[in-house]
């Protein structure tokens, strides 16, 4: 029997199917495990992400924030996180459009889930004045404030959105998209023009993470910021501008590396856990996650821990590709 080799087209449609295009999140596990993640890294348990102590208290804070993120996935009925109308749905597929767009109006119910997130996060605020000032802030704000701020956080307008009022309306919109992309059929959803933005909401990537297990193995997927979808976009390539000539990475050394015995196995690499991206064609960088070296990164946690990473790539010269929802600077 002799075999038939395949053309390059037929290769590319066979990887097409083998490799899982698009990973929907869970969104009732995957707010826990991001919580637990965000403790682990402010108690510097990750070797690959040194976390210092001014730090700590912050990621202590968005731990306890997706702690009530995970309490409004579950307490919220089912009708608070509806989709669209199936025609809608058909009609953006049809067009290779994202079926839950950021742009445009939102579900009325995501205020719901917002004033549910601030009713959770009440105890938080006990003792801590600056916190309850923070949500009796957003409490106050008026039904046109609150939208446009929604706004400003889904188009990522940093200058148009108070630093200290937008995690909290940025975790309650990442409820409402990521328990509606759980409920899509990940068959039917296409990619887009452009595989830098989600295929399910339109969003940007917060950041990237090599998967391991199953038929993700190795791959490469980016993470949305906002419902926490992934979908696949192969290695070495620019996940802002999707050239491949002049991709690098960047990572931070452990401050233990010289003392450390030198191991023949590719796994564990604490300096593999987290590195840049950077792209000397547009001159940004996105940071990639790698599952092989830690089972358990969280792309959002991950990025928003590994500040000092920012910095140092940020002095080389590089912009961030995009924000991440936890964190926001103003123009200061």
């Amino acid at each position: 029997m002799v075999q038939r080799l395949l053309a390059p087209g037929e290769i590319e449609a066979l990887d097409h199917n083998a490799i899982p295009r698009l990973l929907l999140p869970q969104p009732r596990s995957l707010f826990a495990a991001r919580a637990a993640r965000l403790r682990q890294l402010a108690k510097n348990e990750i070797k690959g992400i040194p976390v210092g102590e001014t730090l700590r208290g912050y990621l202590l804070l968005m731990a306890a924030l997706v702690d009530a993120q995970a309490a409004v996935a579950h307490a919220l009925p089912a009708e608070t996180f509806a989709l669209p109308d199936a025609a809608d749905i058909d009609v953006s597929l049809e067009h290779n459009m994202p079926p839950l767009p950021v742009s445009g109006a939102r579900p009325p119910s995501w205020r719901a889930v917002f004033d549910a997130l601030l009713d959770q996060l009440d105890t938080l605020a006990e003792g801590q004045p600056q916190i309850a000032a923070v949500l009796a802030e957003l409490r106050g704000l008026e039904s046109a404030e609150l939208e446009g701020c929604a706004d400003a956080v889904l188009a990522e307008l940093t200058d148009s959105v108070h630093p200290l009022h937008a995690p909290f309306v940025a975790a309650a919109l990442q409820v409402m998209w990521t328990m509606r992309a759980g409920q899509l059929d990940a068959q039917r959803v296409q990619p887009l023009v452009t595989n830098t933005l989600c295929p399910v909401c339109g969003a940007h990537p917060v950041a990237s993470v090599i998967r391991i297990g199953g038929q993700s193995q190795g791959y490469r997927y980016l993470q949305c910021s906002c419902c926490a979808s992934e979908w696949h976009m192969v290695r070495v390539k620019c996940s802002c501008c999707e050239h491949t000539s002049r991709i690098a990475y960047q990572s931070l050394e452990p401050a233990d590396a010289s003392d450390a015995p030198e191991s023949t196995s590719k796994a564990n690499d604490p300096s593999k856990v987290a590195r840049a991206e950077t792209c000397d064609d547009c001159r940004t960088y996105r940071k990639i996650f790698n599952q092989e070296h830690d089972y358990n990164v969280e792309p959002l946690a991950d990025d928003l821990a590994s500040l000092a990473l920012d910095l140092l790539v940020g002095e080389a010269g590089y912009a961030r590709a995009s924000g991440n929802p936890l964190l926001w600077f103003n123009a200061e």
